[in-house]
């Protein structure tokens, strides 16, 4: 399948605002505006596979039957005041929290005047009256269409799609089914070409694109009998939980996470229903949960991180906790150890503890300084982890003294019988093909470019799950897709899928091939993000390309790209991250030479994930993004820190 890049000059910087297109796995081109002819037809689809859903248990799912007659009550009917929403999230502060967001920040006052917890709500009466023409996208109020529905997960994009939202998911730990993927598909595939697609995140999780206000109640209602939820996706709300992605396979596993960040998902979100307890925290916050040494939840970047350690005396497996992790415009930060060990079981309970507490007590004032480890910061970690202690054992006397014990040594850290540390564990490539802990079968590690999943595509990794990995795909937080327990029978049929055959979804052989692409990661960029300072995606894609073609790299290379400081690719933890800036260059202009302001990205170097995490540091700033400029400073660097050479 041909994926032709950005419509302009490939070796000029690409305009924020170029539109993309694309073919289909037939190689049949998609039409850019469907006729509506095609829309109802995409809809009616979703609907047949709503009439057809049944329960299943899938890859530890346990989904609803669609079922009125036996009480099932779809999302969008639940209203405020019944037993799921008692009351919007508002009411639940404390009234020193209350008179401290009264002299905060805007949005602290726009949370005040309505609480974004009312979007659980009012998404379905705002798809419904633009459905029946009574209004439309542009009629709504911007606080609520721009900010307020951002609680039920849509982020209307007015910068560069106006009218259409993104919508992003609730995936805990990454856990997909065949079903899920074709119900994706369905839904994004009802749009225009260049703006429905499908994008992994670097939180394991799905954001849908393009999506139009008025089919949001058929999404949501789909997506809660699928298992999924969109609530409490973003502005001051959870993020999703993050976990291993080869969780009960990995043979080197020491935790199972998979219902642990399940727990704390439903914790968060009222099994997925939205809880407006948790939805008015002073900003956005992070959880992860690691099944093993190698962190491949990345717990280091995380408001709170969960690392798995054995108590000491009676050897039952834990958690040490850090926490503090964050990445902002104006700080970047790794976790530090909150010097506390808690047993698996009472992880969503210490969680629960924890965002409570910065509920009431967070900062309600600069929102640059609102995220967790400021908060830490004012109090000092010992009087934060007595806070935290008394917190939970208010909440939870029955347990009292569950989160006070002191975190426990991690036994791998020497060798045994001695005071020698031991060499650092070296973090695993879970791309290809490798060996589970289960006899006769394997996980296949298949790389996503940038993270991009078109709809034929997705049919198509859903048709693959269900030939090979009984209907289960996982997400990892480079944006990749894992098969797990395929057949070893099965392992060299599946390689030799037409998918992973046509030049751009690949599957490695060795811990070699493609060293660039298969760790490159990509934010979503200006093409629809309205704070991106580049485009990403594409450009990331092709600079990769490009490079393995001129140079032979021996060793994987981590590539990060973010559009800006947010960071959302997290260029800060890579080998090599790239964040969108500005640049400047000569060119003549009136028949004099002028520095002309163009894309740019500023260089980082040196970041690393795993078990001894640290963030990467500046290493050029203002290097324009047009590869005339960049290529050459990508080789310099690939050869002195990484041993490149040129083919």
């Amino acid at each position: 399948m041909l994926r032709l890049l950005l419509l302009s000059a490939i070796c000029t910087a690409i305009p924020v605002n170029a539109a993309i297109r694309r073919t289909s796995l037939s190689g049949v081109s998609r039409s850019t505006t469907p006729h509506r002819s095609t829309k109802e037809f995409g809809r009616k689809k979703r609907m047949l596979r709503l009439s057809k859903f049944t329960t299943t248990a899938t890859a530890g799912f346990t989904e609803s039957s669609y079922d009125d007659d036996n009480g099932y009550k779809k999302a969008s009917e639940r209203r405020f005041g019944d037993s799921d929403w008692p009351q919007y999230g508002t009411k639940y502060l404390p009234k020193q929290t209350i008179e401290r967001a009264e002299r905060g920040n805007k949005i602290e006052k726009l949370k005040l005047e309505k609480c974004g917890s009312a979007a659980f709500e009012e998404v379905h009466e705002f798809a419904a009256a633009i459905r029946e023409g009574t209004t439309t996208w542009e009629d709504l109020d911007i606080d609520d269409a721009d900010v307020r529905l951002k609680w039920a997960g849509l982020f209307h994009r007015r910068k560069r799609t106006p009218g259409r939202f993104m919508m992003r998911l609730k995936v805990p730990n990454g856990l997909l089914t065949s079903d899920h993927m074709r119900f994706f598909a369905d839904t994004v595939g009802i749009y225009p070409a260049d703006v429905g697609v499908i994008d992994i995140t670097t939180r394991q999780n799905i954001q849908l694109r393009g999506i139009e206000l008025q089919d949001m109640t058929e999404l949501i209602d789909g997506l809660q009998m699928r298992g999924l939820s969109n609530v409490q996706s973003g502005m001051d709300n959870v993020r999703n939980l993050v976990g291993s992605p080869i969780a009960g396979i990995d043979p080197e596993e020491l935790v199972d996470t998979r219902d642990i960040a399940k727990d704390i998902d439903a914790m968060i979100t009222n099994d997925g229903k939205g809880n407006p307890k948790l939805a008015n925290l002073p900003r956005k916050f992070n959880i992860a949960v690691s099944g093993s040494r190698d962190d491949f939840a990345h717990t280091s970047i995380n408001d709170i991180g969960l690392r798995p350690c054995p108590n000491k005396e009676s050897g039952e497996m834990g958690f040490n906790v850090i926490v503090g992790g964050y990445f902002s415009i104006k700080r970047v930060m790794e976790s530090i150890p909150m010097d506390i060990w808690i047993k698996a079981e009472d992880a969503a309970r210490f969680c629960e503890a924890v965002l409570l507490y910065f509920r009431d007590n967070g900062s309600r004032g600069d929102r640059q300084k609102a995220r967790l480890i400021w908060l830490i910061e004012d109090m000092g970690m010992e009087g934060f982890r007595q806070a935290i202690s008394d917190k939970y054992d208010e909440m939870f006397p029955k347990k009292k003294g569950g989160a006070a014990i002191p975190a426990q040594p991690e036994p791998w850290a020497v060798a045994a019988g001695t005071n020698t540390p031991t060499q650092p564990h070296k973090k695993r490539d879970i791309l290809r093909v490798h060996s589970q802990k289960q006899e006769g079968l394997s996980w296949v590690g298949i790389n996503v470019p940038a993270g991009r999943i078109l709809p034929d595509e997705a049919m198509a990794l859903a048709d693959i799950a269900d030939k090979y990995s009984q209907g289960e795909i996982r997400l990892t937080v480079e944006q990749n897709v894992i098969f797990p327990n395929v057949n070893n029978t099965k392992v060299s049929e599946l390689l030799q899928e037409p998918l992973f055959n046509i030049g751009h979804y690949f599957i490695p052989k060795t811990d070699k091939d493609f060293p660039l692409s298969r760790g490159l990661v990509s934010c979503t960029g200006s093409q629809f993000c309205g704070v991106a300072l580049i485009e990403t995606k594409n450009r990331a894609i092709e600079l990769s390309k490009r490079l393995e073609e001129e140079l032979k790299v021996d060793m994987p290379v981590r590539i990060h790209w973010t559009g800006c400081p947010n960071s959302c690719g997290q260029a800060q933890v890579a080998d090599i991250g790239l964040m969108g800036g500005p640049a400047r260059v000569e060119k003549e202009i009136d028949g004099k030479v002028k520095k002309v302001a163009v894309e740019g990205v500023n260089i980082f170097l040196g970041g690393k994930v795993g078990e001894d995490p640290f963030l990467g540091e500046v290493y050029k700033k203002g290097v324009p993004a047009d590869y005339k400029y960049l290529i050459p400073i990508m080789k310099d660097i690939l050869k002195e820190k990484f041993g490149a050479m040129e083919k």
